[in-house]
């Protein structure tokens, strides 16, 4: 079987064949494979395997106390975050956790309407995970504690060999203040992720904090600082780089 660049919504005009056990045609950044808007022809599938081509998802969970409509600083750092994944062609979606009835607990399913059955679908579909959380009181949120929490759940949910339903999916932080606890929060978050089976590529963190005791929320600036925004695209190339590593090449079973 051979393909053509051309048959494909490839808006960079970039594929890329590999051969093997199934043949896989997959978006790859700005490497370009043979001349945009030729028809060169790709390396040859092998005989009689199936072509697909990967489309890497991302969710974000915005910790915001507040509901919607209010405005929130964590929700302007996560939409700044899903339209740096979007330069990488990934395609993402922000969920604000308070507009939604998340029950405490540590199961996959509390009952009794419980919506985090629903958004936990969302979550293993998507290879991208990334939580936004403000600091309060040095802390993340009581919202994002309560996401953190439901998702030590994952922690029991394993595949026929063993690995957990998170491995193989990447995540990454968001934080936002106007006092200092940046680095605090962004460590139990690593810690806690990590626990439940996500990888987090390096420089796994964007984040705004103000001056002490002053008032200047993220969403108050006139616009957003270069070392932020430098931050947050720099999160999004890891992000992306490292979920199409781990979609290539999955964690192996523990003997």
């Amino acid at each position: 079987m051979q393909v053509r660049l051309e048959e494909f919504d490839d808006p960079l005009g970039v594929a890329r064949v590999e051969a093997g056990d199934e043949c896989r045609i997959r978006l790859v950044g700005r490497l370009l494979v043979g001349k945009p808007g030729t028809r060169d022809r790709l390396p040859p599938c092998a005989a009689g395997t199936a072509a697909h081509i990967t489309q890497i998802k991302a969710i974000v969970l915005n910790c915001t106390l507040k509901p919607s409509p209010a405005s929130s600083s964590a929700e302007l750092l996560g939409s700044q975050v899903l339209e740096a994944l979007k330069e990488h062609q990934v395609t993402g979606e922000l969920v604000r956790i308070v507009d939604h009835d998340i029950r405490f607990g540590v199961s996959t399913d509390e009952g009794d309407g419980d919506e985090w059955p629903q958004l936990r679908e969302r979550i293993l579909a998507a290879q991208i995970l990334v939580v936004v959380t403000p600091i309060w009181m040095g802390q993340p949120s009581a919202v994002c504690k309560l996401v953190l929490e439901r998702l030590n759940a994952e922690i029991s949910e394993t595949d026929d060999q063993g690995r957990l339903s998170t491995y193989g999916k990447v995540a990454g932080i968001g934080v936002v203040g106007n006092e200092d606890g940046a680095h605090h929060v962004t460590a139990e978050l690593a810690q806690a992720l990590t626990d439940v089976g996500f990888t987090l590529p390096a420089n796994a963190v964007t984040y705004w904090v103000g001056e002490a005791m002053q008032t200047i929320d993220y969403q108050d600036l006139p616009s957003t600082p270069e070392k932020t925004d430098l931050t947050t695209r720099t999160l999004a190339t890891n992000l992306d780089h490292l979920a199409r590593l781990l979609d290539d090449a999955a964690y192996p079973a523990t003997a």
